[in-house]
């Protein structure tokens, strides 16, 4: 006989889990939670995240005050890569356990849409280290400001623009780059500007499936 069975999760990503039943057709109202993760580097089998950084888009505006930062202490360390970020493995910034930073993580993003600069691969270093702690994949709906930006052209290239492109395109200041918080905002604006554009090229209000 076979029977069913039904894995158990905690109660932190039941949580998370259920926060998607409610469905949010207003594109107003939509919490948009703009992130960004510094790595020890791209490889997603080895390497693993320093650092979550997010900001907050509702209503058209950023919304810093609800955001969320955290860097995660380090068993792996690639030195070759601090240049770019920045971050030691030791030094005066407080830091936690992975588990804690994920449990954080998906507590912030209940509900949300998920937005970032090439997230595919932000997201796949947030679901590895979910399979670390033996958990499903997230959940969010995700928009790629890369591939937004490919949608304000009358004309599409396959083009992979950096965030730093766009940034000197849009002329957008870069404040903290190569941070995580500092890139969330930097593609915050950058996201902003983008929806503006789509809502004008389109010539009416933007809804919740042109992302």
């Amino acid at each position: 006989m076979h029977w069913f069975k039904r894995k158990i999760y905690p109660n932190f990503y039941n949580a998370y889990a259920k926060s998607f039943k409610l469905k949010n057709n207003s594109l107003k109202t939509t919490r948009f939670v703009v992130f960004d993760t510094e790595t020890t580097g791209l490889n997603l089998k080895e390497d693993y995240i320093l650092s979550i950084g997010t900001v907050t888009v509702q209503n058209f505006s950023i919304n810093v005050a609800d955001s969320l930062e955290c860097y995660l202490l380090q068993n792996h360390f690639n030195t070759k890569t601090v240049e770019i970020h920045g971050i030691l493995k030791t030094g005066n910034i407080t830091k936690i356990e992975e588990k804690k930073a994920i449990k954080l993580f998906l507590k912030h993003i209940e509900g949300a849409i998920l937005v970032a600069h090439h997230v595919a691969f932000d997201v796949a270093m947030i679901n590895q280290a979910l399979k670390r702690m033996h958990l499903p994949k997230l959940k969010n709906k995700l928009i790629d400001t890369g591939q937004l930006y490919q949608k304000t052209k009358y004309v599409k290239d396959h083009n992979h623009y950096s965030l730093d492109q766009l940034c000197e395109l849009f002329n957008i200041t870069k404040h903290d780059r190569h941070t995580a918080s500092g890139d969330a905002y930097l593609t915050a604006v950058l996201f902003l500007k983008l929806s503006a554009m789509l809502k004008k090229k389109k010539n009416r209000e933007l809804r919740l499936r042109d992302y």
